[in-house]
């Protein structure tokens, strides 16, 4: 048996004869009962229709007999042993969150999906998803208390209540809250599924350059925007892991312009920008464990504390080869989506775990295409209202990976003339400089005044132009320490080999790092050597950093072959091509670096 429970702005047009309310005891009288089946509806059940003693407030089952012409109800009270009961919504039209804007001190009835519910100290705080966009009903019980408890994230509910305007936002005081039943909460999502999937549909513009490349990877890029675009407007979280330096952070910051703008404009919380979007630097140009770690901690604390849903992973200037893997298995554990932007050389074993993987080697590209410059154009997909701000991103990538695409001249040329390559050089060493004293932290609001996001360009002149003296005092004075240390050797193919121990005779835990380190005296060598082909192996007690011009090296197949071959020694690593590291255990550093320098010598020239 049903036993229906009314809504709270129910009338009596949503009282039915025959059917059976949940309805308390309001009042007594000789003739009979008073039973108030909600706020606004009151009916009695005569005394001859009484089966039970009853007290003020007492909950009671009573069935409509009569509903008479001038709107009194007749009941009966009648006592199921087994029963369920149905909520009940007033008959009304349901209005769109887009458009409540219009209804303020009015009474409306939203259909949509629970994104958020986040206890305050005052109500609760429900933000309700639909096909128009976002919005937040509070529901109020007793301070800190939460509301409707049985509403769960997820839950495709009827809620009703009037449209209030509270600190400048709008927001809805709930008066009830319904969650669906299966077939309704099927048909209102498949309503709201369809017009995110439309709304989320990037716009088709074209690239800032011409490019091949950037064509032929065109679909995936517009995948991932479409899916970064989707999770905006369905308050999914999004963490952004990148590389910490300038390529991965010019990728990373050009995203969260277009992120950020767009959580603005769904009509989120004033702070939805901050907790719905998480930009996170990597040291390694791969997802570490420890990357993970910390981001799945923080998204469980998050579902619990405020009730968010779980969020979506992007990937940028790392996330394609074997090392990433261990994490890309914990990700599918917990269900979480994740999205690849780079352009390290990719291991297909990687795409098994991700929705969508943009990589210029996909499409007979290599490295130059940086991941700066993916970014930006992926940016403008997701936002295109951005492209003045982040126009010049490509250009700083590009100078600060060493791009020596034909993209990369096109994208300074683009910059130019409010930012020349010399410009581009030293907003990218600012970048790693400060991005090294950071560690993990995002800089959010620093990083944007590097990059002259900040809105004061005299800040960001002042600012670059003392990072870079700060880097470039601290570059000389390790090359000056370490050039007299640079062991070097001549390889059967031709190239000379320079090898330095940074562990022993460099600063540690000072900018600028190991691998900067090493390519900073590369470039040395390269100027003492024009026209010779140059590789350069800098090493500590179980790593190694290598950089070479014109050798062809291929640095991932190095890696794996060292694995198979030197049993115990714990080898792995990666990169590009021609630049990246390796790590293995201390106790087989000679044996690696041996095979190492062999592989090296024999790659052709």
């Amino acid at each position: 048996m049903i036993v229906y429970h009314l809504g709270e702005t129910c009338d009596l047009e949503e009282v039915e004869e025959g059917k059976a309310y949940l309805g308390w005891v309001q009042g007594f009288a000789p003739f009979g009962i008073f039973v108030q089946l909600n706020d606004r509806i009151k009916g009695l059940v005569h005394k001859s229709n009484v089966k039970l003693q009853h007290r003020e407030r007492d909950p009671i089952i009573v069935r409509v007999i009569k509903i008479r012409s001038n709107g009194n109800i007749d009941l009966e009270e009648i006592t199921p042993t087994v029963y369920q009961t149905q909520s009940v919504i007033k008959k009304t039209s349901s209005v769109l969150l887009s458009d409540i804007g219009k209804r303020i001190g009015r009474t409306v009835l939203i259909e949509g999906e629970i994104a958020q519910v986040k206890q305050t100290s005052g109500p609760t705080i429900f933000t309700v998803v639909d096909e128009s966009g976002t919005g937040n009903a509070a529901a109020f019980i007793e301070a800190g208390v939460r509301a409707y408890p049985e509403v769960e994230l997820g839950d495709i509910v009827a809620l009703t209540g009037e449209v209030m305007q509270r600190n400048n936002q709008l927001q809805i005081e709930v008066a009830s809250m319904v969650v669906l039943e299966p077939e309704d909460a099927t048909r209102v999502r498949e309503r709201i599924d369809a017009a995110l999937d439309k709304r989320a549909e990037p716009l088709d513009v074209p690239f800032l350059i011409e490019s091949s490349v950037l064509e032929a990877l065109r679909p995936q890029m517009r995948r991932v925007a479409r899916e970064v675009r989707k999770a905006v407007m369905a308050s999914r979280p999004i963490i952004l892991r990148h590389h910490a330096d300038a390529d991965g952070i010019c990728a990373a910051v050009a995203v969260e312009q277009a992120v950020t703008a767009l959580i603005r404009e769904s009509g989120g919380d004033f702070d939805a920008e901050y907790f719905l979007f998480k930009r996170s630097p990597s040291k390694a140009p791969f997802y570490e464990i420890e990357d993970i770690t910390r981001d799945l901690d923080f998204a469980l604390k998050d579902n619990v504390r405020y009730g968010q849903k779980m969020p979506m992973i992007l990937l940028m200037d790392n996330g394609s080869t074997d090392e990433d893997i261990p994490s890309l298995k914990v990700t599918r554990i917990y269900d979480l989506p994740v999205m690849v932007v780079d352009h390290h050389h990719p291991d297909e074993s990687v795409d098994e775990y991700l929705i969508a993987h943009v990589n210029p080697y996909h499409v007979g590209g290599d490295y130059g295409l940086t991941a700066g410059m993916l970014g930006a154009e992926i940016a403008r997909l997701i936002n295109p209202e951005v492209e003045d701000q982040i126009r010049h991103l490509p250009a700083i990538a590009g100078v600060g990976d060493r791009s020596e695409a034909p993209e990369h001249a096109r994208y300074l040329a683009l910059a130019a003339p409010e930012y020349s390559e010399d410009d581009c050089r030293d907003i990218a060493l600012a970048l790693d400089y400060e991005q090294f004293w950071l560690r993990f932290s995002d800089g959010r609001e620093i990083v944007k005044d590097i990059l002259n996001l900040g809105g004061d360009p005299v800040r960001h002149e002042r600012l670059v132009s003392l990072l870079v003296e700060e880097a470039n005092s601290a570059i000389e004075e390790q090359v000056e320490v370490v050039m007299p240390h640079v062991k070097s050797r001549m390889l059967p193919n031709g190239a000379h080999l320079f090898m330095l121990d940074v562990e022993l005779f460099a600063h540690r835990f000072t900018f600028p790092p190991p691998g900067k380190t090493s390519g900073e005296v590369h470039d040395r060598l390269i100027r003492e050597h024009p026209g010779e082909p140059v590789v350069t192996l800098g090493f500590g007690p179980d790593f190694a950093v290598l950089r070479s011009r014109g050798v062809m090296m291929n640095i991932p197949q190095m890696v794996r072959e060292l694995r198979a071959e030197i049993v115990g020694g714990g080898v792995s690593g990666g990169g590009h091509l021609v630049v990246g590291s390796i790590k293995f255990v201390e106790g087989m550093r000679d044996a690696v670096l041996e095979s190492l320098i062999q592989k090296i010598g024999e790659a052709p020239i």
